[in-house]
């Protein structure tokens, strides 16, 4: 494969290990992040650190940003009515990658400007969380032409196992939020069940090995179990440590809602798995993985 210059922007927990995963390939990474001991610890893996974003953009075949949401994904690009988005320095022949689950019409938005540039854009949030980053196995869903889309895939399979085309700007941000807001409804259910049958004297293991032979099989009860105790390798039976954390669904919940009333989409489940995951937000349980939603149904 082309060894290429790659800029990297935002590099908290997903971003860190994705970008470590792209100098392990083999390409020259430039990073930057305003939080300076992580980009301290890019560095140390081989990462040349960047003074600010234009520099880290300036130069790059292909920029990546994994920032918090959609407001600082417009800002970094299009700048604050001035001249401090990397639109204004980026070159024709870069093509930028967002990476950040955001509200689809940021994506376009950003994306139509960059596009009125001659600059290629994709939007490719992932799916698969911290361990799915560090151990390059994560599912990108992207958003964009098809050419942005081929020229995007070769460096998305450096940091991930599936690489799914949504459809145009924007249609990866909707696979995502309509993918997380299936999986919260999974997760609140799968715990209300289990907690049932313990109430009912049954042991949690023995119903969740029934349920994963019969038709209430679901991946949070095969691969995510939210039962202390059931299944050693999961955020559960580890005091709920993330994983993806409550903050973050709570956050995809609310883009679900955002582009269901945008869509006039009827979404009752998930707004009730809003409702829950926010109610478990107040309890202070928003750092704690997102099966922790289990210990609402606890006695």
């Amino acid at each position: 494969m082309t060894k290429l210059n790659i800029g990297f922007i935002g590099l908290g927990n997903m971003g860190g290990p994705m970008a470590a995963n792209l100098i392990k390939a083999g390409h020259t990474v430039t990073a930057f992040d305003l939080n300076q001991s992580v980009l301290n610890e890019l560095a140390s893996k081989g990462a040349h650190a960047a003074e600010n974003a234009k520099a880290c953009a300036s130069n790059a075949d292909i920029l990546i940003s994994m920032l918090p949401a959609g407001k600082h994904v417009k800002s970094l690009y299009l700048g604050n009515n001035d001249d401090s988005g990397l639109i204004n320095v980026l070159s024709k022949n870069t093509l930028v990658i967002d990476c950040s689950t955001i509200d689809a019409e940021s994506a376009r938005v950003v994306g139509s400007a960059l596009g009125e540039q001659g600059i290629s854009f994709v939007d490719a949030p992932v799916s698969g969380g911290v361990a799915g980053a560090a151990a390059g196995t994560l599912t990108f869903i992207v958003g964009g032409s098809k050419a942005a889309f081929n020229t995007a895939q070769p460096v998305l399979n450096d940091m991930g196992k599936n690489i799914f085309h949504a459809g145009d700007i924007g249609a990866g941000q909707v696979a995502k939020i309509c993918n997380n807001m299936l999986l919260s409804i999974l997760m609140a259910g799968t715990s209300e069940a289990l907690q049932m049958g313990i109430n009912n004297g049954l042991d949690p293991k023995v119903l969740s090995d029934i349920m994963t032979a019969s038709s209430g099989r679901n991946w949070t009860l095969e691969l995510y179990n939210p039962c202390p105790g059931v299944m050693d390798t999961a955020p559960a039976s580890n005091d709920y440590k993330p994983g993806f954390m409550v903050d973050l669904m709570a956050k995809d919940l609310g883009l679900a809602m955002e582009a269901a009333q945008q869509s006039n989409s009827s979404t009752p489940m998930g707004s009730m798995a809003k409702n829950l995951y926010t109610m478990l937000q107040h309890q202070g349980a928003g750092s704690d993985d997102f099966s922790a939603i289990f210990k609402l149904f606890s006695k």
